[in-house]
């Protein structure tokens, strides 16, 4: 299966009750990703990675995989916004919890790397956007790496 095959697939089995806000969150993400991410099936769902070709070592924890950056999924009860610069750039997530109650009403539901939209009405695009032009390739492999050296 090709790549744009296997995410089709992906979004053909998101729920119908969901299905319109999931495709505005990822046209949301892919209209607004820096230039040098690629888009691709990444542990279950469509995920945005730094690929091989920039970063060869690729994701520490599965070598063979490209570094994971962003991922979008349709969980059980909710759409999920994976965002690994949040989980590993303080000054990020600082800003982004800062900004949410400026655009929407309900309280942010999140864990280190997870935001979690539950109303399909309230899902904030115009922050995630914002969101999503905050950190180039180079910035968060840069971070990245720094993170791995403390470990």
């Amino acid at each position: 299966m090709t790549k744009e095959a296997a995410i089709k697939a992906y979004i053909d089995q998101v729920n119908e009750d969901r299905k319109e806000a999931f495709l505005e969150l990822y046209d949301t993400v892919r209209a607004n990703i820096p230039a040098g991410f690629e888009e691709q099936l990444s542990y279950g769902s469509i995920g945005f990675v730094v690929p091989k070709s920039i970063y060869p070592q690729g994701y520490h924890c599965t070598p063979e995989l490209p570094l994971p950056f962003v991922s979008i999924a349709s969980q059980k009860s909710h759409i999920a916004l994976y965002h690994m610069g949040i989980y590993m750039m303080q000054d990020v997530l600082d800003w982004f919890v800062a900004e949410y109650p400026k655009h929407s009403k309900y309280k942010l539901d999140m864990g280190k790397s997870c935001i979690r939209f539950k109303r399909m009405d309230a899902i904030p695009y115009a922050l995630i956007a914002e969101l999503m032009r905050k950190i180039t390739v180079d910035a968060f492999v840069n971070q990245y790496e720094k993170v791995l050296k403390r470990s």
